[in-house]
């Protein structure tokens, strides 16, 4: 079945969201959409993108490298038996969402996203056409509200059995906190449970990842990369999964047996890494 939290009714929410959204506003969601090649995106998202693209000509290889490593690290996870995830900054859907993989392996595989972009929610359909044997569910809720999150989820995932929390391409623009707010979200989940993280870097390619992180916080989304170290404070006491914290095209490439680019390391400039509680 589809359960939705919020956007039950998308062509009345539609409706009513599109007053609510500040289009003259770029939005990372809506920037990360323009560098997958989507089209739910609009001048002032081109325009910060443009400008990103001229300091970081890596970004639209670093978002699919990105894409790659989600699919990869999911299908990991589920064929790890874990049939519950949570997927917080979920963005613009682009196909194969996370419930199209997890629910293509285990059919019966719970998903909830959240995202704080109200264009999401307006997409939100695209996201909950899961398996009949499934649940997909929607929240509008931004990565610094880990609690709402959770009350949400309680009704949707079973908190007695192991829970992936998706954080991909989100925590660098939480510049402060964040590792408070995934401490809380960690903190919440059972033994057995699992974390994906994907975040930027500027260990491969600093000057031009300076320059990136500027244009995102001169455009209204304060950004921060972190290194390798503080990365890995993201997953304190928890295993860490072979290979460990790596750029992402690095992580288990094939996994999802697709071909794959050969993206380096400054083109990625993210690492990715999965862990589980013991």
């Amino acid at each position: 079945m589809a359960e939705e939290i919020a956007g039950r009714d998308s062509e009345q929410d539609g409706r009513d969201l599109e007053v609510q959204l500040d289009i003259h506003m770029p939005h990372s969601a809506r920037m990360y959409d323009y560098f997958l090649g989507g089209t739910t995106n609009f001048p002032a998202d081109r325009e910060a993108a443009g400008r990103a693209l001229a300091v970081f000509p890596y970004a639209r290889t670093a978002a699919r490298a990105n894409r790659g490593f989600m699919r990869r690290s999911i299908s990991y996870l589920a064929k790890s038996g874990i049939k519950q995830f949570i997927d917080i900054g979920t963005g613009i859907p682009t196909s194969p969402n996370l419930h199209e993989v997890a629910q293509q392996i285990s059919p019966d595989a719970r998903v909830i996203y959240a995202d704080n972009d109200p264009i999401v929610l307006i997409h939100a359909e695209a996201l909950l056409r899961g398996t009949p044997q499934g649940v997909t569910a929607y929240v509008q809720a931004d990565v610094t509200q880990p609690e709402t999150i959770l009350e949400a989820a309680q009704p949707v995932l079973d908190f007695s059995e192991p829970i992936a929390l998706s954080l991909n391409a989100v925590l660098h623009f939480v510049p402060e906190g964040a590792h408070k707010i995934t401490d809380v979200l960690r903190s919440s989940l059972p033994s057995g449970s699992a974390l994906a993280i994907s975040h930027l870097t500027a260990e491969f390619a600093p000057e031009e990842t300076a320059r990136l992180t500027k244009v995102y916080t001169d455009a209204g989304t304060p950004t921060r990369a972190r290194s390798h170290d503080e990365i890995a404070q993201f997953f304190t006491g928890w295993a860490l999964v072979d290979p460990a914290i790596v750029p992402t095209p690095r992580w288990r490439p094939g996994l999802d047996g697709e071909s794959h680019e050969p993206f380096t390391d400054p083109e990625a400039s993210c690492y990715g890494a999965v862990a589980v509680c013991p």
